[in-house]
């Protein structure tokens, strides 16, 4: 299906906790992929789906080794894992040594993340740094979406790296233009930092601004718990509900990010239940994703949907 690498020119301004909040919302079954090369902290934040902690050797590591024989699509699934809830989650390497050991193969990393069968694919891809073999992975995007604060220093060294990104992907595929900007913003500044942002990258910019996440420290905290009605109304997660519907459309419509939003906001919840994100699997692959909050709670414990302790779906919004 679609790979969509999130990602940030310096620092880390919340890449982890868009790619988890994004993956958790996806209104199509999705993997979240740890593709970080100076290394992941997934193992350390979330709990594997029986609440112990994630296997550290079973993921790109596990995977680089099979890929000695030869790589197909379909065996990602056998390295994969799921978190609390049952979103399925390939782990990344821990350290920037490890990742540095795979500089061979990001690409055909990237070429089988995109042709993952029966899923999306949002791929947690850490600070980028300057052209190298690791944009041979971001050269199989379906988009890139670069993380950024609404501060002026960030926003005009964007302008410049968001451009020297797009130039080292077309020069790999030969197409350009996939690029866009997310902002994480206070929720009482909302619109008026994607405004800025948008005003100061300019109309001939390649890149277009895609949207917002509300920064929600304590909301980002919950995400490594347990899911629940709180977390599901909270700022955090309906601004990325509005983000995954917009970005999930472009690409059932072909669209480029960076040919501005091809639909409006989606409201309808996505796969979450009351347990946690997203849609429950059978392996391998996962499941088709429940058409609403209610009918994934009803599937997994077996409850009836609309009961009075399973909260509505929230609107999209913010």
């Amino acid at each position: 299906m679609a790979l969509i690498a999130i990602a940030a020119d310096k620092g880390a301004p919340g890449v982890t906790t868009t790619a988890i909040a994004l993956a958790a919302v996806w209104p199509r079954p999705v993997l979240l992929a740890e593709c970080d090369p100076a290394g992941g902290d997934i193992v350390y934040r979330l709990p594997s789906d029986d609440g112990a902690r994630l296997d550290p050797r079973r993921g790109l590591l596990s995977l680089a080794v099979a890929a000695r024989r030869g790589l197909q699509p379909g065996q990602i699934w056998e390295h994969a894992q799921k978190l609390r809830g049952g979103l399925d989650v390939l782990l990344g390497v821990t350290t920037a040594e490890q990742g540095g050991g795979l500089e061979p193969l990001w690409g055909p990393v990237g070429g089988v993340l995109s042709a993952l069968p029966q899923a999306d694919v949002i791929a947690d891809c850490g600070r980028l740094g300057a052209d190298g073999p690791y944009y041979e992975l971001l050269a199989h995007a379906a988009a890139i979406v670069l993380i950024i604060r609404p501060s002026l220093g960030e926003v005009v060294r964007l302008r410049d790296r968001a451009a020297a990104v797009s130039t080292a992907v077309r020069k790999r595929n030969g197409h350009g233009g996939r690029v866009g900007v997310l902002v994480v913003a206070d929720h009482r500044g909302f619109s008026r930092a994607l405004a800025q942002v948008r005003q100061a990258l300019g109309r001939d910019n390649p890149v277009s601004v895609l949207g917002g996440i509300a920064y929600e420290p304590k909301s980002a905290e919950m995400l490594r718990g347990e899911w629940g009605g709180k977390l599901d109304k909270s700022l955090l997660i309906r601004t990325a509900r509005e983000v995954a519907g917009q970005l999930a459309g472009q690409r059932a419509t072909g669209q480029s990010p960076a040919a501005g939003p091809a639909v409006g906001p989606v409201s309808a919840a996505g796969p979450v239940s009351a347990a946690g994100p997203v849609p429950a699997a059978a392996a391998p692959g996962p499941a088709l994703a429940q058409p609403s909050y209610a009918a994934a709670v009803r599937t997994r414990h077996g409850g009836p949907a609309g009961s009075a302790d399973v909260p509505a779906a929230e609107p999209g919004g913010r």
